[in-house]
C-alpha cells in the first residue's frame, strides 16, 4: 500500500490525534463515512487491532510494506517486538527531524531530508528512512535557504519540547542524539501490543 495523499484531517477524525499527520484538528466529532455517526456500535478485535496499527502507519508516514519489514527487525532483538518496533520507528531520520523541533509534522520532515538540507555527523542525508544511532550528531546544511527554512520552522512551531533522549543547540541549529527513547517519551498514544499482534498472521 503507497503513502496516503489524500485530506489529513479525515484520517484524524478515524484514528484520532496523529501528531506526526498534520497539526491541524477537526471541528467534526463523528468518524469519516456515510455511518460514522451511528453510536455505541461493537468493533471487533481485527478492528481495534487495525486501528492500531493504521495509527502507527500514518503518524510515522510509512508503507504497509516498511512497517512489516521493521517488526520483523524487531523480532530478532532481545526486548519487547512492540516496544524495539517503536524505537525504530523513533530512529528514522524523519522523525528525529520532527522532534528536534526542526519542522512541524514528519512529513514536512521528510521535505527537508530528501531536499538535502539535513546532515548526519557532517554527511548529507537524503533518506526519510536512515536509522540513527546514540552519539549521531543531526545538523542544517550550511547555506542561506537551508538555514532560514529552519529557523522559521523552530521559530513558528517548536513549541513541544526537546525529548530527554536528544539535546538541541539552536545557536548551531544542531542536535545529537543522547540515548535510545523512552516509552514514556513517544508521543503518539499507541497500544504497539495489538499492532504486533495485528502481524502475527503474516510472520
Amino acid at each position: 500500500m503507497s503513502r496516503y495523499r489524500g485530506p489529513r484531517l479525515r484520517i484524524v477524525r478515524r484514528l484520532g490525534k496523529l501528531p506526526g499527520l498534520t497539526l491541524k484538528s477537526s471541528n467534526k466529532l463523528n468518524p469519516p463515512g456515510q455511518h460514522g455517526s451511528i453510536t455505541g456500535k461493537k468493533y471487533s478485535q481485527f478492528n481495534i487491532r487495525l486501528k492500531e496499527k493504521q495509527k502507527l502507519r500514518f503518524h510515522y508516514g510509512i508503507t504497509e510494506r516498511q512497517l512489516l519489514n521493521y517488526l520483523k527487525k524487531a523480532r530478532k532483538k532481545k526486548g519487547s517486538s512492540g516496544i524495539e518496533l517503536l524505537n525504530i520507528l523513533e530512529m528514522r531520520l524523519d522523525n528525529l527531524v520532527y522532534r528536534l523541533g526542526l519542522s512541524p509534522t514528519i512529513l514536512s520532515a521528510k521535505q527537508l531530508v530528501t531536499h538535502g538540507h539535513i546532515l548526519v555527523n557532517g554527511h548529507s542525508v537524503n533518506i526519510p528512512s536512515f536509522l540513527c544511532i546514540p552519539s549521531n550528531v543531526i545538523s542544517i546544511k550550511n547555506s542561506n535557504s537551508s538555514q532560514t527554512l529552519v529557523k522559521k520552522n523552530i521559530q513558528d512551531y517548536n513549541s513541544k519540547g526537546i525529548p530527554s533522549h536528544l539535546s538541541f543547540n539552536p545557536e548551531r541549529l544542531e542536535g545529537k542524539i543522547l540515548s535510545i527513547v523512552s516509552r514514556e517519551s513517544i508521543v503518539l498514544v499507541i497500544n504497539e501490543l495489538l499492532v504486533v499482534e495485528y502481524f502475527s498472521r503474516k510472520l
